[in-house]
């Protein structure tokens, strides 16, 4: 005899449906096929599960197939992850292809992209030098970036085009084609930078100059503004790990966008991260579509396995 005064529910009288009835959100329509020996790429998409991010890597590739077929612009915004690993070559022949028409940079990308361009080498063991106040303080680094600039803010550029024209002075031939930043300035891609003062390591070099700094992203962020004005009807953003200011930034010039009485919509916009932070979620991908049309995709992984496998299959995709 059990000691509660409650008595375990009674379900006999429950209702119950038929399972054909009921039918079900996932059908075996949908399933992934097992891949086949020399198919290649694009069998390897073809083989996904039409379910969850299966499906939706399938939209991110028509929606830049389109967007090409069209002629609408492509915008890539990038964090420093995307760069540090590697992964600036598989921009470039996107963007050699026609699938990027404008790369928007944090900080830390446009770094990690400037000394790969100097010595082929970056990232820094954070926790070895970081005792003796050695991070951050590599010489040709800030020397380098600063000096171009204040050099660039002087002849009216942003940050992006200012760094692609240093380059092509000061690269290392060995490295250079490897240099998202160089690659794009000589291809006459836009490439804007966006920095927060004190979060990058060139604002600790002596010769910073907060003033330049400031007008020069400030240039890069009107001038992003005219890039996202361009997305209107069919074309493409994609935010690859940046989570916080780069989000930020776009959230800002749609706004800006729609505010100038400019039409922003039926775009797609696309987050690829390892992680799915807030700030992407809500600023790329839900915001800037309401009431608005258009959709926005999120896909998790590591960004030195999703890029080049979507880079790969656009390629094998095209015409």
């Amino acid at each position: 005899m059990s000691r509660y005064r409650q008595a375990p529910l009674d379900f006999s009288g429950l209702r119950t449906v038929g399972l054909r009835e009921r039918g079900g959100k996932v059908r075996v329509e949908a399933f992934a096929t097992p891949y086949e020996r020399g198919s290649g790429v694009r069998g390897l998409v073809d083989s996904l599960p039409s379910i969850l991010a299966g499906e939706s890597f399938r939209e991110v590739m028509r929606a830049l197939l389109e967007a090409r077929r069209r002629g609408k612009p492509v915008l890539w915004g990038l964090g420093g992850h995307v760069i540090k690993c590697g992964l600036a070559p598989v921009l470039i022949e996107l963007m050699r292809r026609g699938f990027a028409s404008g790369f928007a940079l944090n900080g830390a990308a446009a770094i990690h992209d400037f000394e790969i361009a100097l010595v082929g080498a970056t990232s820094e063991d954070v926790e070895a030098v970081l005792p003796d106040g050695r991070f951050g303080a590599a010489e040709e680094t800030g020397r380098e970036m600063n000096a171009a600039i204040a050099e660039g803010d002087g002849q009216g550029w942003g940050i992006g085009e200012a760094l692609g024209e240093r380059l092509q002075r000061v690269a290392d031939p060995a490295f250079s084609s490897r240099s998202l930043l160089l690659e794009a300035w000589r291809a006459r891609v836009p490439v804007t930078v966006h920095v927060a003062v004190g979060t990058d390591t060139p604002h600790t070099h002596p010769s910073a100059n907060g003033a330049a700094i400031g007008s020069a992203s400030h240039r890069d962020f009107r001038l992003f503004c005219t890039l996202v004005s361009e997305l209107d009807d069919g074309g493409v953003y994609m935010n690859v790990g940046s989570a916080v200011i780069l989000p930020e930034v776009f959230l800002k010039a749609v706004s800006v966008v729609r505010n100038l009485g400019m039409r922003l919509q039926n775009f797609t916009t696309v987050n690829l991260d390892f992680l799915q932070h807030y700030r992407p979620r809500v600023n790329v991908v839900e915001r800037p579509h309401a009431r608005s049309g258009g959709r926005g995709i999120a896909i998790t992984g590591h960004h030195e396995l999703t890029l080049p496998l979507l880079a790969a299959a656009l390629i094998e995709s095209e015409p």
